[in-house]
């Protein structure tokens, strides 16, 4: 695992048939799903992040491909701004859909890593090209100016740590909710609803080079799917009964999928 270092101090990650060890002698053993356990101090158990369940439910809305839309535009970011053995990181990589997808596609070395080790446990059952590992967005275990090719959809922005990673040609694209992302569905949960804002994230030394949209119709045809959108959403920790018990109602939702899409590179003073 050409890119990992230790998080306890810092050395090269050299992988061995069943850990990850640095010269130091810091080991961390190797799931039998084929993920490492990166997170200081092994603090992260199964209550940490996503729980399983709600990890379930990403997985299965997501592998409908109701956001291949969102994988297509990422996949596009790639094609233009790398080369074929580049090194890709998938930052709060979830249960690894978007990683899989690409792996597909193009042939690069690819990462994942989320604070959920029940995220990365369905990530790396997954079995495609790519290595996962538990790890905080704040403190990564990858080796500054190792990564080619990151992207982060729809988690938190630590632009010290991104710019960090990156290499001097590096970028990383980040995805934000566009201004309709999802109005139907909040149609249905609140009396008013409301247009996103599409404010980006505070960038630091990273400097935005590109703006993308990519936006879409999806027909979810079974309330189940409809159940697990809004579980994927910031929307299932706010709502008011009343839309819940609306929104558990429905049998059918045609909703906007809108996505901005912000390509960062990073920046040198010398």
């Amino acid at each position: 695992m050409s890119v990992l270092k230790c998080p306890v101090c810092s050395l090269d990650l050299i992988k061995n048939e069943k850990c990850l060890k640095c010269n130091n002698n810091h080991s961390f053993d190797i799931a039998k799903e084929g993920y490492v356990n990166l997170l200081s101090a092994h603090k992260s158990g199964d209550n940490v992040g996503d729980n399983k369940e709600m990890a379930r439910f990403r997985r299965d809305f997501l592998n409908k491909g109701y956001y291949s839309t969102l994988a297509n535009a990422v996949g596009d970011c790639l094609e233009k701004y790398t080369k074929e053995s580049d090194i890709v990181l998938d930052i709060c990589c979830g249960e690894g859909y978007y990683t899989e997808q690409l792996t597909k596609k193009y042939n690069r070395e690819y990462y994942g890593f989320d604070i959920s080790k029940n995220m990365v446990r369905l990530a790396a059952k997954r079995k495609c090209n790519a290595d996962f590992f538990v790890a905080n967005i704040s403190s990564i275990p990858v080796k500054s100016d190792s990564v080619d090719f990151a992207f982060h959809l729809f988690a938190p922005f630590h632009c010290e740590e991104f710019s960090r990673v990156l290499s001097r040609d590096g970028v990383i694209v980040t995805a934000i909710p566009g201004k309709e992302h999802l109005y139907e569905l909040k149609e249905v949960l609140y009396d008013k609803p409301y247009f996103n804002d599409e404010k980006p994230p505070q960038a630091g030394k990273l400097e935005r080079v590109e703006k993308l949209r990519a936006k879409t119709k999806i027909d979810l045809t079974s309330n189940e799917d409809i159940m697990s959108l809004f579980r994927m959403t910031p929307y299932f920790y706010h709502t008011p009964s009343e839309g819940i018990n609306r929104l558990e109602e429905c049998k059918n939702l045609t909703t906007t999928i809108d996505f901005v899409l912000l390509v960062y590179k990073r920046q040198f003073f010398e």
